[in-house]
């Protein structure tokens, strides 16, 4: 082989090597989820700047506060998006999150549901369509304004899958076909009152008899929850929050423990990580729930755990909740007036949707193992 020849098949050797990295680093990881919020709205698309516009919560009944983040460079987070304060109606805003979800590594989003009168609704299916093009399946988190009671939350799952059951991006398990929703709050509910929807031996509703049944997945808050699960009639648990030690849930020193317990039940257990936690913008009480993200090390700290528990799912939140600063989604360095919002201190502004797909990846190779 001469000279030439062995400079061709170095570079073909090279590039095919770059073209399976990059295809490895595309890779979207099964029974991996991201919690996306579709809030978001503009003057200009939804008539109002919601959520952008965000009050200050009172932290009791008997906190009188009233101060409100009016938006337009003043928003209720303490981050502040690259994208600007977009709206989940625009088009464009959906086509790149499901790009960035995708290329993250993500398989399932988990977008919050606030029911059919919401002005969100409209996002759906813009965020179907891009949803489908990028591979990705989409499934939702029902809110407490519509999870009042266990029969309505039923209602809800029954209404999603009417309208949404048969889009292509509509999520549904490999083996069961069945969808999945998860049930934000759901310890609120007595687990009596769900026994009677759930239950598979339950007469009064046969949900579980019924094109509807779905695997539905509650909150897991304490250690004392374990009770509630038995009884409840739920298909799985999951954590939800990314402040390490909110709740018994979020420590994952706990989730071999839970792990083990859910698979006592044959349910499933979807456990959260995240990048970190600030909501002092809106909950400026909350300051002990505070996780700095340490420029990436405490996202990295979170996962590591995770790969310890031999985990056959993994929730991440969040795509975008940029209230509690959670978000994945690039954030930018910005001041308005005499607020100076945070960064990623130095890291790219997209540096956690990469970060993530290393970590995915991780997971992955692990449960293959």
């Amino acid at each position: 082989m001469n000279i030439l020849q062995f400079h061709f098949h170095r570079t073909k050797l090279l590039f095919l090597f770059l073209f399976l990295f990059e295809q490895m680093q595309a890779q979207q990881i099964s029974h991996s989820v991201c919690f996306y919020y579709n809030w978001y709205g503009s003057k200009a698309i939804d008539g109002d700047n919601y959520h952008w516009k965000h009050p200050v919560m009172p932290e009791n009944d008997k906190d009188t506060t009233k101060k409100m983040f009016p938006g337009n460079g003043d928003i209720g987070a303490n981050f502040y998006p690259s994208a600007g304060e977009y709206s989940n109606c625009d088009s464009n805003v959906i086509k790149l999150h499901m790009q960035q979800l995708a290329a993250a590594g993500f398989s399932i989003v988990a977008v919050t549901w606030l029911g059919k009168d919401d002005y969100t609704f409209k996002s759906l299916p813009f965020i179907f369509k891009y949803a489908q093009i990028n591979h990705l399946k989409i499934c939702f988190q029902i809110e407490p304004c519509v999870r009042k009671t266990a029969l309505s939350t039923v209602k809800e799952i029954s209404f999603v899958i009417d309208h949404f059951g048969k889009e292509p991006a509509f999520y549904r398990d490999e083996k069961t076909n069945k969808p999945m929703f998860f049930v934000y709050d759901s310890y609120m509910i007595d687990a009596g009152e769900w026994n009677k929807v759930l239950s598979n031996t339950s007469d009064e509703l046969l949900f579980r008899r019924t094109k509807y049944d779905s695997d539905v997945i509650g909150l897991f808050c304490w250690k004392e929850d374990t009770a509630f699960f038995q009884k409840a009639g739920f298909d799985g648990i999951y954590t939800y929050f990314a402040s390490r030690g909110f709740t018994y849930g979020a420590n994952p020193d706990n989730w071999n423990y839970l792990k083990s317990f859910a698979d006592g039940l044959h349910l499933k257990f979807i456990p959260s990580v995240g990048p970190g936690y600030n909501d002092n913008r809106i909950r400026p009480w909350n300051k002990k729930n505070t996780k700095d993200r340490e420029k990436g090390a405490y996202y990295d700290r979170f996962f590591e755990a995770a790969l310890k528990s031999n985990l056959e799912w993994i929730g991440v939140t969040s795509f975008n909740e940029w209230h509690e600063g959670t978000q994945l989604e690039s954030a930018q360095s910005y001041e308005f007036d005499d607020t100076l919002y945070l960064d990623y201190e130095g890291l790219p502004e997209d540096y956690y949707l990469i970060r993530t797909n290393y970590w995915l990846n991780k997971w992955n190779l692990s449960k293959i193992k």
